[in-house]
Protein backbone atom coordinates (compact mmCIF):
# COMPACT_ATOMS: atom_id res chain seq x y z
CA UNK A 1 0.00 0.00 0.00
CA UNK A 2 2.88 2.38 0.69
CA UNK A 3 4.22 1.72 -2.81
CA UNK A 4 0.96 2.92 -4.42
CA UNK A 5 1.64 6.67 -3.84
CA UNK A 6 5.13 6.20 -5.33
CA UNK A 7 3.60 4.59 -8.41
CA UNK A 8 1.12 7.47 -8.68
CA UNK A 9 4.07 9.89 -8.91
CA UNK A 10 4.78 8.54 -12.39
CA UNK A 11 1.30 7.47 -13.54
CA UNK A 12 -0.74 10.59 -12.65
CA UNK A 13 1.14 12.92 -15.08
CA UNK A 14 0.06 10.68 -17.96
CA UNK A 15 -3.63 11.45 -17.32
CA UNK A 16 -5.90 14.45 -17.82
CA UNK A 17 -6.19 16.85 -14.83
CA UNK A 18 -9.46 15.46 -13.43
CA UNK A 19 -8.39 11.83 -13.73
CA UNK A 20 -4.94 12.67 -12.33
CA UNK A 21 -6.50 14.33 -9.27
CA UNK A 22 -8.82 11.37 -8.70
CA UNK A 23 -5.96 8.90 -9.06
CA UNK A 24 -3.85 10.87 -6.59
CA UNK A 25 -6.69 10.93 -4.08
CA UNK A 26 -7.20 7.18 -4.49
CA UNK A 27 -3.46 6.53 -4.20
CA UNK A 28 -3.50 8.07 -0.70
CA UNK A 29 -6.93 6.83 0.39
CA UNK A 30 -5.93 3.19 -0.12
CA UNK A 31 -3.05 3.48 2.39
CA UNK A 32 -5.38 5.49 4.64
CA UNK A 33 -7.79 2.57 4.92
CA UNK A 34 -4.97 0.05 5.22
CA UNK A 35 -3.58 2.08 8.15
CA UNK A 36 -7.02 1.96 9.77
CA UNK A 37 -6.96 -1.82 9.27
CA UNK A 38 -3.56 -1.97 10.98
CA UNK A 39 -4.80 0.16 13.88
CA UNK A 40 -7.82 -2.07 14.49
CA UNK A 41 -6.62 -5.45 13.24
CA UNK A 42 -2.90 -5.35 13.81
CA UNK A 43 0.06 -5.52 11.40
CA UNK A 44 3.69 -6.61 11.64
CA UNK A 45 5.63 -4.08 13.70
CA UNK A 46 8.55 -4.09 11.26
CA UNK A 47 9.15 -5.00 7.62
CA UNK A 48 12.78 -5.46 6.60
CA UNK A 49 13.61 -4.00 3.18
CA UNK A 50 17.38 -4.51 2.91
CA UNK A 51 20.56 -4.75 4.97
CA UNK A 52 23.62 -2.52 4.83
CA UNK A 53 26.89 -2.85 6.66
CA UNK A 54 27.62 -0.55 9.64
CA UNK A 55 27.18 2.29 10.29
CA UNK A 56 23.98 2.25 8.16
CA UNK A 57 22.37 -0.95 9.42
CA UNK A 58 18.98 -2.43 8.54
CA UNK A 59 16.66 -0.46 6.27
CA UNK A 60 13.16 -1.32 7.41
CA UNK A 61 9.62 0.02 7.74
CA UNK A 62 8.58 0.86 11.28
CA UNK A 63 4.85 0.15 11.63
CA UNK A 64 4.19 1.28 15.19
CA UNK A 65 1.25 3.42 16.27
CA UNK A 66 3.25 6.65 16.07
CA UNK A 67 3.89 6.02 12.38
CA UNK A 68 0.24 5.05 11.91
CA UNK A 69 -1.04 8.26 13.54
CA UNK A 70 1.20 10.44 11.39
CA UNK A 71 0.64 8.31 8.29
CA UNK A 72 -3.14 8.37 8.69
CA UNK A 73 -3.02 12.17 8.84
CA UNK A 74 -0.72 12.54 5.85
CA UNK A 75 -2.83 10.22 3.69
CA UNK A 76 -6.14 11.93 4.47
CA UNK A 77 -4.88 15.48 4.02
CA UNK A 78 -2.88 14.66 0.86
CA UNK A 79 -5.88 12.93 -0.75
CA UNK A 80 -8.34 15.71 0.04
CA UNK A 81 -6.01 18.55 -0.92
CA UNK A 82 -5.34 16.79 -4.26
CA UNK A 83 -9.07 17.04 -5.01
CA UNK A 84 -9.30 20.64 -3.79
CA UNK A 85 -6.36 21.55 -6.04
CA UNK A 86 -8.17 20.61 -9.27
CA UNK A 87 -10.18 23.84 -9.69
CA UNK A 88 -7.72 25.92 -7.70
CA UNK A 89 -4.64 25.12 -9.79
CA UNK A 90 -6.62 25.58 -13.01
CA UNK A 91 -7.44 29.07 -11.72
CA UNK A 92 -3.75 29.62 -10.89
CA UNK A 93 -2.59 28.50 -14.34
CA UNK A 94 -5.03 30.92 -15.95
CA UNK A 95 -3.61 33.73 -13.79
CA UNK A 96 -0.10 32.79 -14.89
CA UNK A 97 -1.24 32.43 -18.54
CA UNK A 98 0.02 28.86 -18.74
CA UNK A 99 -1.37 25.86 -20.60
CA UNK A 100 -3.32 24.15 -17.82
CA UNK A 101 -3.07 20.65 -19.29
CA UNK A 102 0.71 20.77 -19.65
CA UNK A 103 1.34 22.51 -16.35
CA UNK A 104 -1.02 20.28 -14.40
CA UNK A 105 1.06 17.26 -15.44
CA UNK A 106 4.18 18.92 -14.02
CA UNK A 107 2.35 20.08 -10.93
CA UNK A 108 0.79 16.69 -10.11
CA UNK A 109 4.15 14.92 -10.54
CA UNK A 110 5.85 17.19 -7.99
CA UNK A 111 2.79 17.16 -5.70
CA UNK A 112 2.71 13.36 -5.55
CA UNK A 113 6.46 13.19 -4.94
CA UNK A 114 6.04 15.72 -2.12
CA UNK A 115 3.19 13.88 -0.41
CA UNK A 116 4.66 10.38 -0.92
CA UNK A 117 7.97 11.55 0.59
CA UNK A 118 6.19 12.64 3.76
CA UNK A 119 4.40 9.32 4.04
CA UNK A 120 7.57 7.27 3.60
CA UNK A 121 9.44 9.52 6.03
CA UNK A 122 7.18 8.57 8.95
CA UNK A 123 7.42 4.85 8.20
CA UNK A 124 11.20 4.85 7.78
CA UNK A 125 12.81 2.79 10.52
CA UNK A 126 16.31 3.88 9.60
CA UNK A 127 17.51 7.48 9.98
CA UNK A 128 19.38 7.30 6.64
CA UNK A 129 16.16 6.45 4.79
CA UNK A 130 14.27 9.06 6.82
CA UNK A 131 16.82 11.70 5.79
CA UNK A 132 16.53 10.79 2.09
CA UNK A 133 12.77 11.29 2.13
CA UNK A 134 13.10 14.46 4.22
CA UNK A 135 15.32 15.97 1.52
CA UNK A 136 12.96 14.83 -1.27
CA UNK A 137 10.11 16.46 0.65
CA UNK A 138 11.98 19.76 1.01
CA UNK A 139 13.15 19.88 -2.62
CA UNK A 140 9.70 19.11 -4.05
CA UNK A 141 8.09 21.80 -1.85
CA UNK A 142 10.72 24.26 -3.09
CA UNK A 143 9.92 23.42 -6.72
CA UNK A 144 6.19 23.94 -6.18
CA UNK A 145 6.77 27.35 -4.59
CA UNK A 146 9.37 28.35 -7.17
CA UNK A 147 7.20 27.44 -10.17
CA UNK A 148 3.65 28.22 -9.05
CA UNK A 149 3.84 30.61 -6.10
CA UNK A 150 2.71 34.21 -5.84
CA UNK A 151 4.58 37.51 -5.68
CA UNK A 152 8.36 37.18 -5.83
CA UNK A 153 7.97 33.41 -5.83
CA UNK A 154 11.54 32.60 -6.92
CA UNK A 155 13.04 34.62 -4.07
CA UNK A 156 10.60 33.05 -1.59
CA UNK A 157 11.38 29.58 -2.92
CA UNK A 158 15.10 30.16 -2.47
CA UNK A 159 14.54 31.59 1.01
CA UNK A 160 12.68 28.41 1.93
CA UNK A 161 15.34 26.20 0.34
CA UNK A 162 18.27 27.91 2.10
CA UNK A 163 16.70 27.75 5.57
CA UNK A 164 15.65 24.14 5.09
CA UNK A 165 19.10 23.25 3.74
CA UNK A 166 20.64 24.65 6.93
CA UNK A 167 18.16 22.60 8.96
CA UNK A 168 19.00 19.50 6.92
CA UNK A 169 22.77 19.89 7.32
CA UNK A 170 22.49 20.30 11.10
CA UNK A 171 20.19 17.28 11.35
CA UNK A 172 22.46 15.19 9.13
CA UNK A 173 25.43 16.07 11.35
CA UNK A 174 23.49 14.78 14.34
CA UNK A 175 22.59 11.57 12.50
CA UNK A 176 26.22 10.99 11.48
CA UNK A 177 27.39 11.37 15.07
CA UNK A 178 24.69 8.90 16.15
CA UNK A 179 25.79 6.47 13.42
CA UNK A 180 29.37 6.31 14.63
CA UNK A 181 28.41 6.26 18.30
CA UNK A 182 26.00 3.35 17.82
CA UNK A 183 27.48 1.71 14.70
CA UNK A 184 24.02 1.85 13.09
CA UNK A 185 21.24 4.22 12.02
CA UNK A 186 18.45 1.66 12.49
CA UNK A 187 16.11 2.94 15.20
CA UNK A 188 15.48 -0.51 16.70
CA UNK A 189 19.19 -1.26 16.94
CA UNK A 190 19.98 2.13 18.51
CA UNK A 191 17.28 1.61 21.15
CA UNK A 192 18.48 -1.94 21.86
CA UNK A 193 22.16 -0.93 22.01
CA UNK A 194 21.69 1.35 24.99
CA UNK A 195 24.29 3.97 23.97
CA UNK A 196 21.61 6.57 23.31
CA UNK A 197 21.92 9.71 21.23
CA UNK A 198 24.53 11.78 23.04
CA UNK A 199 24.27 15.46 23.91
CA UNK A 200 26.27 16.71 20.91
CA UNK A 201 24.18 14.77 18.39
CA UNK A 202 21.01 15.86 20.20
CA UNK A 203 22.10 19.51 19.99
CA UNK A 204 22.63 19.31 16.21
CA UNK A 205 19.31 17.55 15.59
CA UNK A 206 17.43 19.88 17.92
CA UNK A 207 18.92 22.94 16.21
CA UNK A 208 18.01 21.66 12.77
CA UNK A 209 14.46 20.73 13.68
CA UNK A 210 13.86 24.04 15.49
CA UNK A 211 14.53 25.74 12.15
CA UNK A 212 12.25 23.31 10.34
CA UNK A 213 9.46 23.38 12.95
CA UNK A 214 9.87 26.49 13.21
CA UNK A 215 9.50 28.53 16.41
CA UNK A 216 10.19 32.22 16.95
CA UNK A 217 13.58 33.33 15.64
CA UNK A 218 14.13 30.79 12.86
CA UNK A 219 10.46 31.31 11.90
CA UNK A 220 11.26 34.21 9.54
CA UNK A 221 11.08 32.01 6.43
CA UNK A 222 7.68 30.57 7.29
CA UNK A 223 5.27 33.54 6.74
CA UNK A 224 6.86 34.16 3.33
CA UNK A 225 6.74 30.52 2.24
CA UNK A 226 3.21 29.84 3.47
CA UNK A 227 1.78 33.09 2.14
CA UNK A 228 3.38 32.99 -1.32
CA UNK A 229 3.15 29.25 -1.99
CA UNK A 230 0.24 28.05 -4.15
CA UNK A 231 -2.51 27.28 -1.66
CA UNK A 232 -2.53 23.46 -2.06
CA UNK A 233 1.17 23.56 -1.15
CA UNK A 234 0.41 25.80 1.84
CA UNK A 235 -2.25 23.25 2.85
CA UNK A 236 0.47 20.57 3.03
CA UNK A 237 3.47 22.68 4.02
CA UNK A 238 1.95 24.24 7.13
CA UNK A 239 0.05 21.30 8.63
CA UNK A 240 2.20 18.37 7.51
CA UNK A 241 5.76 19.31 6.59
CA UNK A 242 6.70 21.62 9.45
CA UNK A 243 5.04 19.31 11.96
CA UNK A 244 7.25 16.44 10.80
CA UNK A 245 10.12 18.20 12.55
CA UNK A 246 8.19 17.39 15.71
CA UNK A 247 8.02 13.78 14.52
CA UNK A 248 11.82 13.61 14.21
CA UNK A 249 12.29 15.17 17.65
CA UNK A 250 9.78 12.69 19.08
CA UNK A 251 11.66 9.71 17.60
CA UNK A 252 14.96 10.95 19.03
CA UNK A 253 13.33 11.65 22.41
CA UNK A 254 12.06 8.07 22.58
CA UNK A 255 15.64 6.84 22.14
CA UNK A 256 17.20 9.21 24.67
CA UNK A 257 15.26 11.81 26.66
CA UNK A 258 18.30 13.15 28.55
CA UNK A 259 18.74 16.31 26.43
CA UNK A 260 15.13 17.36 27.01
CA UNK A 261 15.39 16.62 30.73
CA UNK A 262 18.63 18.60 31.03
CA UNK A 263 17.24 21.68 29.26
CA UNK A 264 13.54 21.30 30.04
CA UNK A 265 12.89 24.74 31.51
CA UNK A 266 14.72 26.81 28.83
CA UNK A 267 13.02 24.82 26.06
CA UNK A 268 9.61 25.06 27.76
CA UNK A 269 9.92 28.81 28.34
CA UNK A 270 11.06 29.35 24.76
CA UNK A 271 8.19 27.24 23.41
CA UNK A 272 5.52 29.07 25.43
CA UNK A 273 6.96 32.45 24.40
CA UNK A 274 7.01 31.35 20.75
CA UNK A 275 3.42 30.17 20.89
CA UNK A 276 2.23 33.42 22.46
CA UNK A 277 4.29 35.50 20.02
CA UNK A 278 2.79 33.67 17.03
CA UNK A 279 -0.72 33.93 18.45
CA UNK A 280 -0.56 37.66 19.11
CA UNK A 281 1.08 38.25 15.70
CA UNK A 282 -2.09 36.88 14.09
CA UNK A 283 -3.97 40.03 15.10
CA UNK A 284 -1.53 42.25 13.16
CA UNK A 285 -1.86 40.47 9.81
CA UNK A 286 -4.00 41.70 6.93
CA UNK A 287 -3.13 38.91 4.45
CA UNK A 288 -5.29 35.87 5.25
CA UNK A 289 -2.60 33.31 4.32
CA UNK A 290 0.08 35.19 6.24
CA UNK A 291 -2.26 35.27 9.23
CA UNK A 292 -2.56 31.48 9.07
CA UNK A 293 1.24 31.19 8.83
CA UNK A 294 1.66 33.00 12.17
CA UNK A 295 -0.97 30.70 13.60
CA UNK A 296 1.33 27.83 12.56
CA UNK A 297 4.18 29.39 14.57
CA UNK A 298 1.84 29.43 17.57
CA UNK A 299 0.72 25.84 17.05
CA UNK A 300 4.27 24.56 16.63
CA UNK A 301 4.96 26.06 20.04
CA UNK A 302 2.34 23.58 21.31
CA UNK A 303 4.36 20.67 19.95
CA UNK A 304 7.61 21.90 21.47
CA UNK A 305 5.89 22.45 24.82
CA UNK A 306 4.50 18.92 24.67
CA UNK A 307 7.95 17.49 23.92
CA UNK A 308 9.21 18.66 27.33
CA UNK A 309 6.39 17.12 29.38
CA UNK A 310 7.30 13.46 29.70
CA UNK A 311 5.17 10.52 28.48
CA UNK A 312 1.87 12.42 28.59
CA UNK A 313 3.43 15.28 26.67
CA UNK A 314 4.89 12.93 24.06
CA UNK A 315 1.41 11.57 23.49
CA UNK A 316 0.33 15.19 23.12
CA UNK A 317 2.93 15.69 20.34
CA UNK A 318 1.27 12.94 18.28
CA UNK A 319 -2.31 14.12 18.81
CA UNK A 320 -1.41 17.78 18.39
CA UNK A 321 0.19 17.01 15.03
CA UNK A 322 -3.04 15.39 13.85
CA UNK A 323 -5.20 18.23 15.14
CA UNK A 324 -3.05 20.96 13.59
CA UNK A 325 -2.84 19.10 10.27
CA UNK A 326 -6.59 18.71 10.00
CA UNK A 327 -7.37 22.25 11.10
CA UNK A 328 -4.74 24.08 9.10
CA UNK A 329 -5.32 22.11 5.89
CA UNK A 330 -8.99 23.12 6.10
CA UNK A 331 -8.11 26.77 6.78
CA UNK A 332 -5.53 27.16 4.03
CA UNK A 333 -7.94 25.48 1.62
CA UNK A 334 -10.63 27.91 2.78
CA UNK A 335 -8.27 30.78 2.00
CA UNK A 336 -7.63 29.20 -1.39
CA UNK A 337 -11.37 28.92 -2.04
CA UNK A 338 -11.74 32.65 -1.38
CA UNK A 339 -8.82 33.39 -3.74
CA UNK A 340 -10.37 31.24 -6.48
CA UNK A 341 -13.95 32.58 -6.31
CA UNK A 342 -13.18 36.19 -5.36
CA UNK A 343 -10.45 36.79 -7.94
CA UNK A 344 -7.37 36.67 -5.76
CA UNK A 345 -8.83 38.28 -2.62
CA UNK A 346 -6.47 37.88 0.36
CA UNK A 347 -6.74 41.17 2.27
CA UNK A 348 -8.97 40.55 5.30
CA UNK A 349 -9.73 44.28 5.52
CA UNK A 350 -11.59 43.87 2.22
CA UNK A 351 -13.44 40.79 3.45
CA UNK A 352 -16.21 40.57 6.03
CA UNK A 353 -19.58 38.92 5.61
CA UNK A 354 -18.28 36.32 3.16
CA UNK A 355 -20.49 33.71 4.83
CA UNK A 356 -23.44 35.07 2.86
CA UNK A 357 -21.76 34.47 -0.50
CA UNK A 358 -19.77 31.26 0.25
CA UNK A 359 -21.39 29.58 3.29
CA UNK A 360 -19.94 26.15 2.45
CA UNK A 361 -16.36 27.48 2.73
CA UNK A 362 -17.25 29.58 5.78
CA UNK A 363 -18.64 26.60 7.69
CA UNK A 364 -15.58 24.52 6.83
CA UNK A 365 -13.35 27.28 8.23
CA UNK A 366 -15.26 27.11 11.53
CA UNK A 367 -14.35 23.42 11.83
CA UNK A 368 -10.74 24.30 11.02
CA UNK A 369 -10.51 26.78 13.86
CA UNK A 370 -12.27 24.36 16.22
CA UNK A 371 -9.37 21.97 15.61
CA UNK A 372 -6.81 24.64 16.43
CA UNK A 373 -8.73 25.66 19.55
CA UNK A 374 -9.24 22.08 20.74
CA UNK A 375 -13.04 22.32 20.72
CA UNK A 376 -15.11 19.18 19.97
CA UNK A 377 -12.39 17.75 17.72
CA UNK A 378 -9.29 15.58 18.19
CA UNK A 379 -7.51 18.76 19.29
CA UNK A 380 -9.31 18.43 22.62
CA UNK A 381 -7.38 15.21 23.28
CA UNK A 382 -4.11 16.91 22.38
CA UNK A 383 -4.72 19.69 24.89
CA UNK A 384 -5.74 17.12 27.52
CA UNK A 385 -2.44 15.27 27.22
CA UNK A 386 -0.40 18.48 27.26
CA UNK A 387 -2.15 19.67 30.43
CA UNK A 388 -1.83 16.22 31.98
CA UNK A 389 1.87 16.34 31.13
CA UNK A 390 2.23 19.69 32.91
CA UNK A 391 0.60 18.30 36.05
CA UNK A 392 2.56 15.04 35.89
CA UNK A 393 5.88 16.87 35.38
CA UNK A 394 5.49 19.85 37.72
CA UNK A 395 2.58 18.95 40.01
CA UNK A 396 -0.12 21.35 41.19
CA UNK A 397 1.66 23.76 43.51
CA UNK A 398 2.59 27.41 43.78
CA UNK A 399 5.98 26.98 42.07
CA UNK A 400 4.37 25.43 38.98
CA UNK A 401 1.58 28.00 38.69
CA UNK A 402 3.44 30.04 36.07
CA UNK A 403 3.86 27.05 33.75
CA UNK A 404 0.22 25.99 34.17
CA UNK A 405 -1.09 29.50 33.49
CA UNK A 406 1.24 29.92 30.50
CA UNK A 407 0.02 26.70 28.89
CA UNK A 408 -3.64 27.48 29.63
CA UNK A 409 -3.29 30.97 28.15
CA UNK A 410 -1.68 29.39 25.08
CA UNK A 411 -4.87 27.38 24.58
CA UNK A 412 -7.12 30.39 25.20
CA UNK A 413 -5.18 32.49 22.68
CA UNK A 414 -5.84 29.95 19.89
CA UNK A 415 -9.58 30.18 20.51
CA UNK A 416 -9.36 34.00 20.72
CA UNK A 417 -7.57 34.56 17.41
CA UNK A 418 -9.69 31.86 15.77
CA UNK A 419 -13.00 33.58 16.47
CA UNK A 420 -11.42 36.98 15.74
CA UNK A 421 -10.45 35.75 12.26
CA UNK A 422 -13.85 34.17 11.61
CA UNK A 423 -15.56 37.46 12.51
CA UNK A 424 -13.21 39.53 10.33
CA UNK A 425 -13.42 37.25 7.30
CA UNK A 426 -16.82 35.57 7.24
CA UNK A 427 -19.18 37.51 9.48
CA UNK A 428 -20.16 41.12 10.03
CA UNK A 429 -21.75 43.32 7.40
CA UNK A 430 -21.45 41.58 4.01
CA UNK A 431 -19.99 43.42 1.03
CA UNK A 432 -22.41 41.48 -1.17
CA UNK A 433 -25.34 39.19 -0.42
CA UNK A 434 -25.11 37.36 -3.74
CA UNK A 435 -24.73 33.58 -3.25
CA UNK A 436 -21.88 32.37 -5.46
CA UNK A 437 -21.86 29.04 -7.27
CA UNK A 438 -18.63 27.26 -6.46
CA UNK A 439 -17.11 23.93 -7.37
CA UNK A 440 -17.75 21.09 -4.91
CA UNK A 441 -14.04 20.35 -5.06
CA UNK A 442 -13.45 23.57 -3.12
CA UNK A 443 -15.41 22.50 -0.04
CA UNK A 444 -16.41 18.80 0.03
CA UNK A 445 -12.81 17.61 0.72
CA UNK A 446 -12.66 20.10 3.61
CA UNK A 447 -15.76 18.58 5.20
CA UNK A 448 -14.30 15.08 4.88
CA UNK A 449 -11.21 16.20 6.83
CA UNK A 450 -13.45 17.96 9.37
CA UNK A 451 -15.66 14.92 9.93
CA UNK A 452 -12.63 12.67 10.51
CA UNK A 453 -11.21 15.19 12.98
CA UNK A 454 -14.43 14.99 14.99
CA UNK A 455 -14.71 11.19 14.79
CA UNK A 456 -11.18 10.83 16.16
CA UNK A 457 -12.33 12.44 19.40
CA UNK A 458 -14.73 9.57 20.12
CA UNK A 459 -14.50 5.78 20.47
CA UNK A 460 -13.64 3.52 18.82
CA UNK A 461 -11.05 5.57 16.88
CA UNK A 462 -9.71 7.57 19.83
CA UNK A 463 -9.53 4.68 22.28
CA UNK A 464 -7.88 2.24 19.86
CA UNK A 465 -5.33 4.81 18.70
CA UNK A 466 -4.43 6.04 22.20
CA UNK A 467 -4.33 2.49 23.55
CA UNK A 468 -1.88 1.56 20.79
CA UNK A 469 0.29 4.63 21.44
CA UNK A 470 0.27 3.85 25.14
CA UNK A 471 1.93 0.48 24.53
CA UNK A 472 5.01 2.02 22.87
CA UNK A 473 8.02 1.96 25.23
CA UNK A 474 8.82 5.45 26.44
CA UNK A 475 5.64 6.99 25.05
CA UNK A 476 2.95 5.50 27.28
CA UNK A 477 2.67 4.57 30.93
CA UNK A 478 1.65 0.96 30.52
CA UNK A 479 -1.28 -0.62 28.71
CA UNK A 480 -4.30 1.67 28.96
CA UNK A 481 -2.56 3.81 31.55
CA UNK A 482 -3.25 7.18 29.94
CA UNK A 483 -6.62 6.71 28.29
CA UNK A 484 -8.74 9.65 29.57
Amino acid sequence: MLIIPLVAVFVAPLLKPREASHLTALAFLLPFFSILYCIFGGCPREILLMRFSPPIGDIYLNLDFIAHAFGLTICLVSAMVALFALPYMEHRFEEMELDKNVEFRRYIFIYNLYAASMLWLVYSGNLALLYVFMELMLISAFLLIYKYGYGNRRWVGLLYLVWCAIAGVLTLAGFVIMAFNNNTLALNAIMAGGKGVGMVAWAFIFGGMIIELPVVGPHIWLPWAHAEAPTPVSALLSPLTVGLAGYVLLRIALIDYSFIEAYRMPILGYAIFSSLYGGFSVFKQTDFKRLLAYSTVSQMGYMLVALTLGPFGLLGVVIQYMSHAFGKSILFSSAGGIIAVHHGLRDINKMGGLHDSIPAISNAAVVGFLNLGGILTVGMLGEFFILRGVVDTFGIKTSSLGVILGVVFMFILSVWYGFYTLRKVFYGKPKSTERLEISRYLYVPLYVIGIISVLLLFPPLSTVLIHGLDMIPGLGLGVGGVVP
